[in-house]
């Protein structure tokens, strides 16, 4: 596919030579748009060896080709990284100053912002208002990671890892439908860990490869997420608000604050049912005799207290909808069709895990049972297959 990638003035303007490499090593054609700026950061010779196409700011260089509306109307994906304040305001207001501009306005593809500035910049209501004008045109606009910015300063602001931008336009391209635009997503994902001691703890295999894909396929499809990730080790996807917890009650806690005013909450993560009714203060040690027994309590049912709330608080409280995940090992259906009448949700995804299934791989396979009786059966494939599946599931009911 033809990518036109926009490079704007900003610190972060080296990275965009990683998203380059993305680009061109997955076969795309990507011609290189910077701002005349941009190039106090990055020089045209680096863009020109790296894309393998001359590259210019100015809309008078190659006239004869009209370069400012044939690259926009010839390309797949526009994707902008970094977008500083500037370019998204200049966007915004559809000003036509520089080749970048130009393009932006005459792109009749899919265009991608992947904003980085200072906090301050970022959180301003000018800022913030072209934000919403973009989204509301229908452009794809990641929110900064937070981190560290440029001198001492950390916040939001900071652009996305270049491998979590290319998945998000990976899906993009892939034409994933943005039927989530609007709509605020709360997705949990990894596997709660309980303390035994400050050493041990019971957990599970969980990885977090599926409710981040959920992530990433939801942002590409227009949505505003939050991830509650517990223990897992993967890069945070583009345009997601994580929130880092260890424990099932922890993780509890931080999805009932996030789905104050969500429209969906998907839950993947695999939330241990019980945990040690004592936590010692120090390491267990080992002695000749044999070792005490653990005792268990309950873990509370976050997805069936979900369901709960929503029925107590009445019509139109709550997330609209509730779908959940349920990993079994033997009787599979049967068992999720039970845990759907129990926990009250509107869809749960019902999967085989064990040896080799599901729990750290690339790939999954599951049925997908509704509350209304339907059922959808998702073979085999990466994760981000079965992703989708759930949310063409959500948005149809959200519509």
């Amino acid at each position: 596919m033809r990518v036109v990638l926009g490079v704007s003035a900003g610190i972060a303007a080296y990275k965009a030579c990683e998203l380059l490499r993305l680009f061109t090593e997955s076969g795309h054609e990507v011609r290189v748009v910077p701002t005349r700026d941009a190039l106090r950061f990055v020089g045209e010779p680096t863009w020109a060896a790296l894309s393998g196409h001359p590259v210019t700011t100015d809309v008078w260089d190659g006239v004869h080709e009209v370069p400012h509306v044939r690259l926009g109307q010839q390309a797949d994906l526009v994707v902008v990284a970094p977008a500083t304040a500037d370019v998204l305001a200049r966007a915004a207001h559809g000003l036509a100053g520089d080749l970048l501009t130009n393009t932006l306005l005459t792109a009749r593809c899919p265009v991608v912002f992947a904003p980085a500035m200072h906090t301050e910049m970022w959180e301003h209501p000018a800022t913030r208002a072209n934000v919403a004008v973009l989204r509301e045109r229908g452009a794809i606009v990641i929110d900064p990671a937070v981190g560290r910015l440029t001198g001492a300063d950390t916040g939001p602001g900071r652009l996305p890892d270049p491998a979590e931008i290319f998945e998000i336009c990976r899906r993009v391209m892939a034409g994933r439908p943005r039927d989530l635009a609007g709509r605020k997503v709360v997705i949990s994902a990894g596997g709660t860990r309980e303390a035994l001691d400050p050493v041990r703890y019971l957990g599970n295999r969980s990885s977090g490869r599926q409710g981040y894909a959920l992530a990433r396929t939801a942002v590409a499809r227009g949505a505003e997420v939050t991830l509650v990730a517990a223990n897992v080790s993967l890069g945070d996807p583009a345009g997601t608000k994580v929130v880092r917890v260890e424990s099932a009650i922890e993780l509890r806690d931080a999805v009932l604050s996030a789905v104050a005013d969500a429209d969906a909450v998907v839950m993947a993560a695999a939330v241990a049912d019980f945990r040690p009714a004592v936590r010692h203060d120090s390491k267990i040690k080992k002695t000749s005799a044999e070792p005490e027994p653990i005792d268990l309590v309950k873990n509370p049912d976050i997805l069936a207290e979900l369901g709960e709330r929503r029925r107590a608080a009445g019509p139109g409280a709550g997330p609209a909808v509730i779908a959940g995940f349920a990993a079994e090992t033997d009787d599979v259906l049967a068992n999720g069709k039970a845990k759907l009448a129990r926990k009250g949700c509107d869809l749960l995804v019902v999967n085989q895990v064990g040896e080799g299934l599901a729990f750290g791989t690339p790939d999954n396979a599951a049925v997908i049972l509704a509350a209304d009786g339907s059922q959808v059966e998702v073979g085999r494939g990466p994760k981000e297959d079965l992703a989708d599946a759930v949310w063409d599931l959500i948005a149809a009911r959200l519509s």
